[in-house]
């Protein structure tokens, strides 16, 4: 039975040498060797020192294609051009389903065409070489970016290539993205990827991990979100993480998202051991954006503006070519700016809004029910707690096409476009927070006049897409 228990050494090493074995570039990874190479790096290079350094919140976008040398120029346009202060790597598809075969094709493909024929960097193909030269090529600590359910091969590689910050988690990159991994054997793959950055940490190479905190990315009750990043923390810290960077994705609610980033530090320093330093990552929206640019660049500044407010540690910014897939280099650079600007301007202003504090006290009430659950579920154990709690219903994430979760749960918002609990199921959590959300939704049907139902849901899910924040009946305000 899986527990919460740090993998001892020699079985740390045995399953590294299995899984190097999976692609040959595996055969390249020398732990002796990549301590010594992340030694040479400059300070500037480290990626937990110079977001855990920063007196304001660092930007930074997503971007992965196939070709190194492109990667590399897409990667030194976003710094020169867009002025990020942090970099992506992000993975392609097949990388992350284990396809490695696949992703050799699409990147000899690429490389005899000149195409972007994978939708990310291939890494392991790449291999421990290939990384080395984009991480001495590009003058800024770069992170690792997927959607990768079992990331074993992919972490062993990338640490070895230089690489500092490793994104993603056992239920952040299985809930939202996959039917085929079950979540006890994400969570026993992970321990691996947190064991290896610890064994990294222990020799003075601090890996940055950071789970995903937008989930499903589609109206995430705030607690749900932050419960979870805790949970993948406190695993990661088990195994001997100390720099933990936790997400959270914007919905659109200035008062709810900077509460709930406020709530995300403060409880991420309540339940993370001590030694563990915490940071915050701010995800701009991730849901559908509207097509016309000039409106998604409105997406981006309310981003921006709250960022200024919250002043979380980090920020993943967006494109104003959104709508269309994959931004060009152009445009992924002037959503930096833009962000960069709107924080600018802002951050030096001491804006008051209303309604904050209520806000986070309502959501860390919530957060600690779960948490609690979580811990009555395993006995204390939170490998255990999560396992079954997501098993009963008690911890669930709505739209997730995991079956590991329920996915029964439904938000809508309530009159000022926060996200509440619309449909509870069995999710864990006192009936006077629930009285809570049913009245602040009582509230937006009366002003509507109409029934709450599931169509103020789907109504909400494309709502700023739509240009608006709350998707309500035509004519209405």
């Amino acid at each position: 039975m899986i527990r919460d228990e740090r993998i001892p050494s020699d079985e740390l090493r045995r399953i590294d040498e299995e899984i190097r074995s999976d692609w040959h570039t595996g055969e390249d990874v020398d732990f002796e060797d990549a301590i010594a190479y992340h030694e040479s790096l400059p300070d500037h290079k480290r990626f937990a020192d110079v977001l855990e350094s920063a007196d304001k919140p660092l930007l930074q976008p997503r971007a992965g294609v196939p070709r190194l040398d492109d990667q590399i120029e897409l990667l030194q346009y976003l710094l020169e051009e867009g002025k990020a202060d942090l970099l992506p790597t992000t993975i392609d598809s097949y990388t992350r389903d284990n396809e490695y075969e696949k992703a050799q094709q699409g990147l000899d493909k690429a490389l005899e065409t000149g195409d972007d024929t994978l939708n990310g960097f291939p890494a392991v193909n790449h291999g421990v070489d290939g990384c080395r030269e984009l991480i001495d090529a590009v003058d800024a600590p770069i992170e690792v970016r997927h959607g990768t359910p079992d990331a074993r091969l992919l972490a062993a590689i990338t640490f070895a290539g230089g690489f500092q910050s490793f994104e993603g988690g056992p239920i952040s990159y299985n809930i939202p993205y996959t039917k085929r991994h079950g979540l006890e054997e994400t969570i026993e793959k992970w321990q691996f990827v947190d064991r290896l950055a610890g064994a990294y940490t222990e020799r003075g190479v601090r890996i940055n991990r950071e789970p995903f905190g937008p989930l499903t990315g589609t109206l995430v009750p705030p607690s749900i979100a932050i419960a979870i990043m805790i949970v993948e923390g406190k695993l990661a810290a088990t195994q001997g993480v100390r720099s933990i960077t936790l997400g959270y994705g914007q919905v659109g609610n200035i008062v709810q998202d900077v509460a709930a980033l406020h709530a995300l530090k403060k409880l991420g320093n309540e339940y993370l051991p001590d030694e563990v330093v915490v940071t915050t990552v701010f995800h701009e929206w991730m849901g559908g954006f509207p097509p016309d640019e000039a409106r998604a660049n409105g997406v981006i500044s309310l981003g921006g503006m709250t960022a200024a407010i919250a002043q979380p540690d980090k920020v993943i910014t967006k494109s104003p070519q959104e709508f269309q897939g994959v931004p060009t280099m152009e445009a992924n650079s002037a959503g930096l700016r833009t962000t960069r600007q709107v924080i600018d301007m802002a951050i030096e202003q001491k804006i008051d809004i209303d309604g904050i504090e209520e806000e986070q006290d309502l959501i860390e009430r919530e957060t600690r029910c779960l948490m609690d659950t979580i811990f009555d579920h395993g006995d204390g154990d939170v490998v255990q707690g999560t396992l079954k709690a997501f098993a009963s219903g008690a911890l669930d994430v709505p739209f997730a096409p995991s079956d590991s979760a329920q996915g029964a749960v439904l938000p809508a918002r309530d009159d000022d476009g926060r996200v509440r609990i619309f449909e509870w199921a069995d999710l864990e959590m006192d009936e006077d927070i629930k009285e809570i959300h049913k009245a602040r939704l009582s509230q937006r049907a009366d002003t509507e006049g109409r029934e709450q139902s599931f169509r103020m849901v789907a109504d909400d899910v494309d709502a700023i897409s739509d240009g608006k924040l709350i998707g309500r009946p035509q004519g209405d305000v």
